[in-house]
């Protein structure tokens, strides 16, 4: 397949319009959100679905999120919770993924086989008007191959997409860097299902107590039917083995020392993932940080990118600092946990 690449803004219409095109005719375009770069198709159309699980090599159950221009989901929802009015007034446009009850005309492809569908309204201006002008909703889970850190510049995508997909469009790296926040509110009270950049407390201020689903940070029984993306498969994980240390900070940079010069000993290459405040303790002759401890936002945003930086440097094996699990902390270890397949070590 020729792929298509454009370097754009949002002020590039015809090219923005030439995608929609595409998007409208059954093809497949990658394209910025706030959150990270999604693969784009037809929401309604099954066959145009098919071709993002394709291009990705995504499980079938694996379902996709819907991305809309509107606040009018009569189309495609046969019930709007209250909770769920709530917080698509207070958190839409932007990075928050509401689950609700799907009409017919959402194909069982798109839901990844449930009677559900992950409705959000993207605050990114190059997607909200790719949405717009293509006519229907968007199907779009994030623009890498499967398992592979999510992709928050254009150049992930042509890295890792080139050929698989008709067009890729953008420029811009994304704001948050994280996937949207993922909550369900077809029962009584709101569950989070991933979270992300709206974070539980955020939640709690629009529709009181907010759950946490236990799936979140700990791995999934293999035989977990997943209502979000991101709850069931391994995902985000760099090419070396990712191991997490958590604990007191001197422990951390201890530990992860000695594991350095043993490893470093037999001729292996050790990345370190750590932080402005700590980087400089570090033995490793490869080491990068995510930016101040202090900063979870800034943090959030560099994640994927750092994972993705260390396959460039094809280290053998990575340790990365870990982080608090309070407010966007839980998105960041949820991101980190799964990059490393749950292999943490508490020191």
């Amino acid at each position: 397949m020729n792929t298509k690449v454009y370097y754009i803004d949002e002020h590039d219409t015809d090219k923005i319009k030439e995608a929609a095109e595409i998007i409208a005719s059954g093809g497949t375009v990658v394209f910025p959100t706030e959150t990270v770069y999604g693969l784009g198709a037809n929401a309604l159309d099954e066959k145009a679905c098919e071709k993002i699980f394709t291009a990705k090599g995504r499980p079938q159950d694996n379902p996709l999120i819907v991305h809309v221009a509107d606040f009018d989901l009569s189309k495609y929802v046969t019930d709007i919770s209250e909770n769920a009015k709530k917080l698509m007034e207070a958190f839409w446009p932007g990075p928050l993924t509401i689950i609700m009850p799907k009409k017919d005309i959402v194909p069982l492809t798109t839901t990844g086989g449930l009677d559900s569908v992950a409705i959000r309204m993207p605050s990114n201006k190059i997607a909200r008007k790719l949405i717009e002008f293509s006519g229907v909703p968007i199907a779009a889970p994030s623009a890498n191959i499967s398992g592979r850190p999510s992709p928050t510049t254009i150049e992930h995508c042509i890295n890792d997409l080139t050929g698989k997909v008709d067009m890729i469009i953008g420029g811009e790296k994304c704001d948050v860097g994280l996937e949207s926040t993922v909550v369900d509110t077809t029962g009584d009270e709101v569950v989070i299902l991933r979270p992300g950049g709206i974070t539980k407390e955020m939640l709690e201020e629009v529709v009181g107590n907010v759950s946490i689903d236990p799936a979140i940070m700990e791995k999934a029984s293999e035989g977990l039917r997943p209502k979000s993306p991101g709850m069931k498969y391994r995902h985000y994980a760099p090419k070396a083995p990712l191991t997490i240390i958590k604990g007191d900070l001197n422990n951390v940079i201890k530990y992860v020392n000695e594991k350095t010069d043993e490893l470093s000993n037999y001729g292996y290459k050790v990345g370190v993932m750590a932080t402005d405040e700590t980087i400089k303790k570090y033995n490793a002759n490869i080491k990068i940080s995510v930016g101040d401890r202090k900063e979870s936002g800034i943090i959030a945003a560099n994640l994927f990118d750092v994972l993705r930086e260390f396959d460039k440097i094809d280290v053998d094996y990575i340790y990365a600092e870990g982080f608090s699990e309070e407010g966007l902390g839980l998105a960041i270890m949820n991101r980190l946990k799964k990059a490393a397949g749950y292999n943490v070590i508490e020191v």
